[in-house]
């Protein structure tokens, strides 16, 4: 079975609930569907891992840079004014695309393997990809993408 057939927007969207009140916030709640129509983000974050999978894909994770500091706050434990650091920003966020994408290939027959995470404020490459599908969620009120791609 091909990941095209399991990844759709109601598995995308619960997995990424569990992982979100498991990994974050401590409740279910915090994240929902996004209600408020099209954004443009002004200054993103990018985070994704890839699945080394019968037919590999991409989970990729998108959101301004200011909720990505927000994120790694809660999955850190940090004060809500606490600078974040790089690296902080770098683990935290790429941990949650990490769970998110190894929860996704739970789904698969045959699991592979992931890759490691990545984080940028670039997108990875879409040459050669094919969305799947991809959701948008609020956290605590802000934009988060989920989107899954065939590479």
């Amino acid at each position: 079975m091909s990941s095209t057939a399991l990844f759709g927007a109601e598995q995308i969207t619960a997995i990424a609930e569990e992982v979100f009140a498991a990994m974050v916030d401590g409740e279910t709640g915090a994240l929902n569907p996004w209600l408020d129509g099209p954004v443009t983000l002004t200054n993103p974050l990018h985070a994704w891992v890839e699945l080394q999978v019968e037919l590999p894909s991409r989970v990729l994770l998108t959101t301004e840079r200011e909720t990505a500091d927000d994120l790694a706050r809660a999955l850190l434990a940090m004060e809500p004014d606490e600078p974040v650091s790089e690296d902080d920003l770098v683990d935290a966020f790429g941990e949650v695309a990490n769970v998110v994408g190894g929860n996704l290939k739970a789904l698969l027959p045959v699991h592979g393997k992931l890759a490691l995470p990545q984080v940028s404020a670039d997108a990875p490459s879409a040459e050669g990809a094919t969305p799947i599908d991809d959701v948008a969620l609020s956290w605590r009120g802000r934009l988060l993408t989920v989107s899954v791609w065939t590479l």
